[in-house]
């Protein structure tokens, strides 16, 4: 099976319960968001429309970054889900300007958010991201390699339900009768991330 997520925006309030989840999940270093949202503003005042855009890895059919890596490191899985692997990453950040959707972020140093000094949630989690390496959303891969049944991170801690993981061709096929639609069509991609749109008429 290939993995897939669907995101509906008309769920979606922007509040960054996926980005803050998926730092406590992963302990991510400082600088470093597999998951982030953005907001994109429409019309004139007092005629305005925002509409939130939760971010992460598209885990791509045709992933720029995979081919691009000088190493080997960026790997897609059988189930295509793209993964790094931090030993043979080299850090030089090719990946990271070919992918088109700006996932891909560099663990800059050996510091925490408090210093040098790291504490034990720290000590614990960053040995899985060296400093000097890339780093991405994996879909939460070592949850479903456990076979666990736990949800992505994300999924789980979104308020609005606006997340649903899967079959990428169950949620594609869902998408593409609810008017879904996938970020920068035109790059040739192919994201494995549909989104459902707002109505036209919501806030």
């Amino acid at each position: 099976m290939t993995y897939g997520m669907l995101i509906d925006l008309k769920k979606c309030i922007g509040c960054h319960a996926c980005s803050v989840a998926c730092k406590e999940a992963h302990g991510t270093r400082p600088g470093v968001r597999r998951s982030r949202v953005t907001r994109e503003l429409e019309g004139a005042y007092p005629d305005v429309r925002m509409t939130s855009y939760p971010m992460l890895c598209m885990q791509c059919e045709n992933a720029p970054c995979v081919e691009i890596c000088p190493t080997g490191a960026s790997i897609k899985r059988d189930d295509g889900i793209v993964v790094i692997n931090k030993d043979e990453c080299i850090g030089c950040k090719s990946c990271m300007n070919a992918c088109p959707y700006d996932a891909r972020q560099f663990s800059e140093d050996e510091s925490g958010y408090f210093g040098e000094t790291l504490n034990e949630y720290e000590d614990l989690m960053y040995p899985t991201m060296p400093a000097g390496t890339m780093d991405k959303c994996t879909f939460c891969a070592e949850r479903i390699d456990a076979g666990d049944g736990q949800m992505q991170a994300c999924v789980a801690a979104c308020p609005g339900g606006a997340r649903t993981f899967g079959d990428l061709e169950t949620l594609k096929a869902q998408a593409e009768a609810e008017g879904g639609f996938q970020l920068l069509p035109e790059e040739g991609t192919n994201p494995s991330v549909w989104y459902l749109p707002k109505k036209v008429n919501e806030a």
